[in-house]
């Protein structure tokens, strides 16, 4: 199988543009692939997720993986389809410009690697949540042979599931816990496919560890004694900051007490989901499923807590908010391996459909992954990657909506090279950081200039559209 593998990869290894081919393998030989996708997961929770961190060492990590929006919906579309949000339409949780209702107003669910990877025989299946603002009333979308979604089910408890069309009630006892009824049905899905013989795909989405921060009973309470982490950022303004940021008041004390609080609370959510990597890789070792399946493990956005002297939130474009973990491991990865180079959640559709054996359309604005999971060099990889963000947000029932005191954005537009920051802000204002002789972002060069590099690449990454021009657009970093 490997030897098939490294077959298959050889020429996304050495490629300079995005229209590598490779053989496709037979249905029996393809990989399986187990996505763990959660919410708000920042950088800062993975050394309390024991399983996780032995997953990382049996792996390779990505450790400048960025979100193209760091604010859940757009980051999941941009997911599913492979593209940036101004080619898929979503750049908020609701309106004519986000949601649920967007995705498919823009033809999204036709775009996802999931119907892809189902049209070319692999079983797939969704667990948890699925886009903002959808209901479990409405029908299973096109390309999932088993749909287990949650609506607003942020709490944990008392929430519905549309498990293939028919509607089930969850309630509050322990055994109801969402991120335990997930990971049950994870392992029966990993057991029925066994038994099939078909390869599958399964993305698992947590709600955990966004707010309200429902821990499972038997971990409320269990780390009241952490500290909360301080950066160089914390409670500090970077210089000459941006309009919506300048004056900002710095951190009280109750603002720190419930900051360390947030980040109990945090912890405490996500060591059920580290329990459900540790079931999940049980339940493939039980079946003779480990050597053929790519685990990968994700967030759809990052999370500040007191950096900037924001309280707790996301949606800008500091690095506490638009990187985050993406950690795989699975047949010809690495063990133990850290790859530098620049991705984002763009990446992750031509990734799954490339290892699947599955041509990735044209229209797809990211790029695979494959040879970097392989422990591969690229040659030419892309330089820069693009964030955009509609903002602010006035929506009173969008879960993602965040006070003056968490930070609330404008419309931005922004580009992250390896070495440099650069936003431009609707009305004109701007931030340039260097990030390599300022990683914590705390000195806005902007007034100053900026580089000229750095305007090319993002008036170039905003208006790509499609593999080619999007490569050739990230050369500009």
């Amino acid at each position: 199988m490997i030897g098939l593998l490294v077959t298959a990869l050889a020429a996304v290894a050495g490629c300079s543009s995005p229209a590598s081919t490779h053989p496709k393998p037979a249905i029996h030989d393809r990989p399986n692939f187990v996505f763990v996708i959660t919410d708000d997961l920042s950088w800062n929770l993975v050394s309390h997720m024991p399983h996780l961190m032995a997953l990382q060492k049996a792996g390779t990590t990505m450790s400048r993986y960025y979100v193209v929006d760091s604010l859940c919906c757009p980051s999941r579309s941009a997911i599913f389809t492979g593209q940036y949000p101004h080619d898929d339409g979503v750049f908020t949780n609701a309106g004519n410009d986000g949601g649920y209702f967007a995705f498919n107003k823009h033809g999204d669910e036709q775009k996802s690697f999931a119907l892809a990877l189902h049209k070319a025989g692999y079983r797939t299946a969704l667990m948890g949540k699925y886009l903002n603002q959808y209901q479990p009333a409405y029908p299973k979308p096109p390309g999932w042979d088993e749909w287990d979604a949650a609506g607003n089910a942020y709490g944990e408890f008392g929430y519905n599931l549309n498990e293939n069309g028919r509607l089930q009630h969850y309630g509050k006892a322990p055994q109801d816990y969402l991120t335990d009824v997930l990971t049950a049905k994870a392992s029966s899905f990993i057991d029925s496919s066994a038994a099939s013989g078909r390869p599958f795909m399964l993305e698992v989405a947590t709600f955990a560890p966004h707010a309200p921060y429902t821990p499972a009973p038997r971990y409320a309470h269990a780390d009241q004694q952490l500290a909360a982490p301080k950066t160089p950022a914390y409670d500090r303004l970077p210089t000459n900051p941006p309009p919506w940021l300048k004056g900002h008041p710095h951190l009280s004390a109750l603002d720190k007490r419930n900051i360390t609080t947030t980040f109990r609370k945090r912890v405490e959510d996500d060591l059920s989901v580290d329990d459900m990597i540790g079931q999940i890789e049980d339940e493939l070792r039980a079946k003779g499923l480990d050597r053929n399946t790519y685990f990968v493990f994700s967030s759809d956005n990052g999370f500040h807590l007191g950096e900037y002297t924001l309280s707790s939130g996301k949606q800008t474009a500091f690095e506490t908010d638009i990187r985050v973990p993406l950690i795989v491991s699975g047949p010809g990865v690495p063990a133990g391996r850290d790859v530098s180079q620049l991705t984002s959640s763009i990446d992750l559709a031509p990734t799954f459909e490339t290892l699947a054996g599955v041509p990735v359309p044209a229209s797809v604005d990211g790029h695979s992954l494959a040879g970097l999971w392989h422990g591969q060099d690229p040659v030419g990889w892309p330089l820069a990657v693009l964030i955009e963000h509609h903002g602010p947000n006035f929506s009173p029932d969008d879960p993602d909506r965040q006070t003056y005191k968490a930070g609330d954005p404008p419309t931005y537009e922004a580009v992250r090279t390896p070495t440099a920051l650069y936003v431009r802000y609707a009305g004109g204002a701007q931030e340039y950081y260097d990030t390599a002789t300022d990683p914590y972002e705390l000195h806005n060069l902007a007034g100053n200039g900026v580089p000229e590099v750095l305007r090319q690449a993002l008036s170039a990454l905003e208006h790509c559209h499609g593999g080619a021009s999007c490569w050739a657009a990230a050369q500009h970093g």
